[in-house]
């Protein structure tokens, strides 16, 4: 009886762990196949533009953007509803167009740049809403204080450059944050600059 029990135990054992040993190369190959399949997509700065504009005295728009700028993206899907976003600014490339409230923006009233030099937002989503219209929710930092944010994107493409026969995709990209949620400005009331900054964003990319 004994050994009838334990010949019965050994081979429940053996099943389970045969089964677990096939389960376990299935995850395997399941990953290691969605991992094949991603594909990065490397930023063209050259038809690209990251901007912002903020309302001054209420009644202007002050527009500005960033000189240095890189951003990386990754999709296995075709209508890249499962697309990854990284992008990051050299906040002391802000430019306005006007030199004195560069360095102004770039002191500790605004971005402090010695001590934050970097604007980052890494996505958490990008939805397909409807057709070429997408939502992009992410995390924003900057000056030192991470805050998620959703973004409204419209996506061009993919198409084959007509030259080098690559294939290239556009994003035009916009929202608002608040300064506040940021500590940016927080000396300057909403009647001297306006509490939302819009953003704003261009950006075409190749497919590695």
């Amino acid at each position: 009886m004994c050994l009838n029990i334990y010949y019965s135990i050994s081979v429940i054992l053996a099943f389970k762990l045969k089964t677990m040993k096939k389960l376990n190369t299935l995850i395997i190959a399941l990953f290691v196949a969605g991992t094949a399949m991603a594909q990065t997509w490397t930023l063209d700065k050259g038809h690209a533009k990251v901007g912002f504009s903020i309302t001054h005295l209420m009644i202007s728009d002050v527009e500005g953007s960033f000189n240095s700028f890189d951003a990386k993206l990754t999709s296995a899907k075709e209508d890249f509803s499962d697309a990854v976003v990284e992008f990051s600014a050299d906040v002391n490339s802000v430019n306005t167009g006007n030199e004195n409230r560069d360095k102004h923006l770039k002191n500790e009233d605004f971005f402090d740049a010695p001590k934050f030099g970097t604007l980052t937002f890494k996505s958490k989503s990008l939805t397909k809403v409807e057709g070429k219209k997408y939502k992009l929710t992410g995390d924003i930092t900057m000056h030192g204080v991470t805050k998620p944010v959703t973004l409204d994107v419209t996506v061009n493409g993919p198409v084959a450059h007509p030259y080098n026969k690559k294939t290239v995709a556009g994003f035009k990209v916009s929202g608002t944050i608040k300064r506040s949620d940021f500590n940016f400005g927080a000396k300057y009331g909403s009647a001297m600059l306006s509490e939302e900054v819009v953003i704003t964003a261009n950006a075409e990319f190749t497919k590695d």
